[in-house]
This record gives structure tokens, C-alpha cells and sequence, in this order.
């Protein structure tokens, strides 16, 4: 007698069934829409409480379903050059072999103890995440370190995780994020960054759960390579392999390259946080990390144009799964429904004891994250209406920012609407491999959020 394994349908099928949702979604969900206004504590516009109103259906239709596609890849289109623009940079970088090199050098530092580097990039990572807000800024250690983790046995979800992962829990922990605790407290009207003590515990709790959860995957795929979620994967450019990384020399032009490479990622972070630059510069930036890298390893101008289409090439698939993933919150949008789930979703709670709202508050926010996958967007939608509801239950308006930290934070590595699908793009992991190793470590981060919830309202979090 035989067992049919069910198989995982593709991502684009995964992706292309949301947007047939919403679409369903358009004709069921009543369209309505909050009044929004200038908030002069934040200078954002936000949402007025108690302003929710119906408003004209609009459902999408059967051709609306395909055209999402098209308007979601338009929408998002910065996003998408932004993903052909990093890989195929770095794809010069790494067909230098300056990185090979340099990991070959590293591994015949370490000589068997590069597990060491997992927890301490990760602690790296996840301070960043918290203090500055890092989150797009870290786009283009991706490549190095899923090339880092194949070369130490390894595979490419480790790499993701000492990047990506470790950043995203940094995010979500955070104690001084300006772009998530900052705007939700201004909003709030509290104290900027106030309850610090707190969530340095919270902090360390969060990341230190991520490096142990990355550690043993790692240890088990290090053992048995057969249990790698990604067994049988074709990593292209990003497979290095041991041996031969340990045989090549570090050559002074290898060293010129890497650090033009770590100049460029320093002067990425230093305009994203002093400047505000985006993905136009941070593009701009890689586009001329690659070129330059070119140069100096020797290559003439035509080498390095058809060094940087292959790197395209290779990426196409991530680039257009992040246009796909667009089209599902267009969907949503043009069919006025974004706002109507919100107010359905916050309703329930002003009719649930405090150490129930409080739980319900963390739910809530972790499902509207799907919508609004914005930290600063989310905040000035979602605060207005938290803030003085936190008030009417006898929970602190601290808790509800805690609230509101954690929903927005820890699902960006889960929702296929944030910016997981342009992470996964670059790793070269498909979505539905980063979920089967992300949801199990994910039910344990919400049982882990709902400790320090119930904290949070036990002692009146101030």
C-alpha cells in the first residue's frame, strides 16, 4: 500500500490563491474607511478614532485578479529593481572571488569552531535592529553569509537566520527602535523610549531564543546533512565549497575588493540613518559597489555588464515574487476592505477583561501586520484607535505599545506581504522552505510574547 506525500504547491501558486482571496474577500468584506488627520505630537497622519464609516462597495472582478499582478509588480516596482540591483552587485563581488578568499581565510582561522560566529553575528545583527532600526539595511550581508554558512556545512536557512532572523527579532524586541517604539509611543503620547528597562529584558529573551533555535538546526544539519530543510537545492554562485575555500589565498587585490565592499555597506548605514536614503540611493550605492569591484579585480567594461546580467538572471524568480506579493494588498486597498478588517478586528477587545485584551491587543496586531506592513504605517493606523481603548480597560498605554512592537515585528519573517519574499529573494530560499523552518519557531515566539504580555499588565508596565 502506498503513501501519497503531499507536495507544497509552487510560491507563485501560494502567492496568485492570496490575491484569489482578497478578491473573495472584496465581495463578503464590507468596504469602510477611518478619517485620518495630522497628529502634531508625530507629525504623521493617523487614524481618528470613532471615525469609521461605511462606504461604497467596490469588489474587484475576475480580470481584476490578473491585472493585480501587474499593479502589484508597478507598485512595488522600486522593490523589485532593488532585488535585481543587490544580487547582481554582489554576484559581481562574488565572481571576483574575493569573498572565497576571504571565508577560506576565516575557516583556517577558526580551524572546526565557525559555529562561534553564528551567535555573535546574530547578537551583531539583532542590536542593530533594535537601536537603529536596521531592517533593509542588512539586504546585502544576505549573500555573504548564506555563502558563509554552505562553506561551514551548513545551509543557506542559517545564513538567513544569522541575517535576517537575528535583525527581525532585534527589530521586534527593540528598546530604542525609532521607527516602531518611537512613533507608537509619540503617538500614544508617552515618553519617547520609556520603559527601556523592560524590553532590554524582553530583547535579550527574543534574540537569545533565535540563536539557540538557529544553533540547533545547524548542529543537526551539520551532523546529518540529509535533514536540511534545503537538501538537493542548487545555491548557484552562493555554494562555496570547504575545501576548496581553504586552499585559496587572500591576495591583496582580495582585500581591496572586500574592503570597498565593507565601505560601501558602512557608508549604506551611515545614509540610511543620518540621511534617510532608501531604495533609490541604497541601489544607486550596490550598483556602484559592483562596477567598481569589477574594476578592480581587472575585468573590462563588457565583463562586468554580462557578470551583472547573469546576476539578474539568477534572480528573477525572487524579483517577481515580490511584485506578486503586491498585488494582494492592492487588491485590498482598491477594494476599501484594509480598514474594515482593522475596526472588526479591535472591536472584540473593548468587551474582554484587561489580561485578555491585552493578549487580544498582540493578536490583532500580528494579523493587521499582514496588511499594513509598514512599522511607522502601522503605528499611525493602529495607536489612535490602542491608545485611549488601553485606557478604557485599565491596561497602560505602555502595554499597548508593547503590543503593538511585537504584532509588527516578529511577523515580518512570516507575512508574504512584508518584506520576507525580497529576503528570501536574495537567500535564493523559496518562501514555502522558510516557512516550513520559520512557523514552528514562530509558535514558540508567540507563546514567548504572551509571557511578557501577561507581565507587561501584572505590573502596569509604565
Amino acid at each position: 500500500m502506498s503513501t501519497k506525500v503531499m507536495k507544497v504547491p509552487h510560491t507563485f501558486v501560494l502567492l496568485f490563491a492570496l490575491i484569489i482571496l482578497a478578491v473573495i474577500g472584496s465581495y463578503i468584506i464590507p468596504a469602510g474607511e477611518f478619517d485620518r488627520a495630522k497628529d502634531p505630537n508625530s507629525g504623521r497622519t493617523v487614524v481618528v478614532p470613532g471615525t469609521f464609516h461605511r462606504v461604497d462597495q467596490a469588489p474587484r472582478s475576475f480580470f481584476d485578479t490578473f491585472i493585480a499582478v501587474q499593479k502589484g509588480s508597478i507598485d512595488a516596482a522600486d522593490v523589485v529593481f532593488f532585488v535585481f540591483f543587490v544580487y547582481a552587485s554582489f554576484y559581481i563581488v562574488l565572481q571576483t572571488g574575493a569573498l572565497h578568499s576571504f571565508i577560506g581565510w576565516l575557516l583556517r582561522v577558526l580551524k572546526g569552531k565557525e559555529i562561534i560566529l553564528i551567535p555573535v553575528f546574530m547578537y551583531v545583527f539583532a542590536l542593530g535592529g533594535s537601536v537603529f532600526g536596521m531592517y533593509e539595511e542588512t539586504f546585502g550581508f544576505i549573500p555573504l553569509f548564506v555563502g558563509l554558512a554552505i562553506a561551514m556545512g551548513y545551509d543557506a536557512l542559517v545564513g538567513m537566520s544569522m541575517v535576517s532572523m537575528a535583525v527581525a527579532m532585534g527589530f521586534a524586541a527593540a528598546f530604542m527602535n525609532p521607527f516602531t517604539v518611537g512613533v507608537a509611543q509619540k503617538v500614544s503620547e508617552l515618553p519617547l523610549f520609556s520603559g527601556m528597562t523592560f524590553r532590554i529584558i524582553v530583547w535579550f529573551t527574543f534574540v537569545t531564543l533565535a540563536v539557540v533555535y538557529t544553533l540547533v538546526y545547524a548542529l543537526k544539519i551539520k551532523k546529518d546533512p540529509s535533514k536540511s530543510i534545503l537538501k538537493g537545492m542548487d545555491m548557484g554562485a552562493l555554494a562555496l565549497n570547504h575545501d576548496e575555500l581553504i586552499e585559496k589565498k587572500f591576495t591583496i587585490r582580495d582585500k581591496i575588493i572586500l574592503w570597498w565592499v565593507v565601505l560601501i555597506i558602512g557608508l549604506l548605514v551611515w545614509g540610511v540613518i543620518v540621511k534617510g536614503w532608501y531604495f533609490d540611493e541604497l541601489a544607486g550605492l550596490f550598483i556602484i559597489m559592483g562596477v567598481f569591484a569589477g574594476f578592480m579585480a581587472g575585468w573590462g567594461p563588457s565583463k562586468i555588464a554580462v557578470t551583472f546580467l547573469e546576476g539578474c538572471k539568477d534572480i528573477v524568480f525572487g524579483a517577481l515574487v515580490v511584485g506578486l506579493s503586491r498585488g494582494i494588498l492592492i487588491v485590498m486597498r482598491e477594494s476599501k476592505i484594509i480598514d474594515s478588517i482593522i475596526n472588526a478586528m479591535a472591536q472584540p477587545l473593548s468587551y474582554m477583561p484587561k489580561w485578555l485584551a491585552a493578549e487580544g491587543m498582540l493578536v490583532v496586531q500580528t494579523l493587521i501586520n499582514f496588511f499594513i506592513p509598514s512599522g511607522s504605517g502601522q503605528a499611525a493606523t493602529t495607536m489612535p484607535i490602542m491608545a485611549p481603548l488601553s485606557d478604557l480597560l485599565g491596561i497602560t498605554r505602555q502595554t499597548a505599545v508593547l503590543a503593538f512592537q511585537f504584532g509588527d515585528g516578529f511577523s515580518n519573517i512570516l507575512w508574504p506581504t512584508t518584506a520576507l519574499p525580497v529576503i528570501c529573494s536574495i537567500a535564493k530560499v523559496p518562501i514555502d522552505k522558510w516557512w516550513k523552518y520559520f512557523v514552528p519557531f514562530f509558535g514558540w515566539l508567540l507563546l514567548a510574547q504572551a509571557i511578557f504580555m501577561a507581565i507587561a499588565v501584572a505590573i502596569n508596565l509604565q
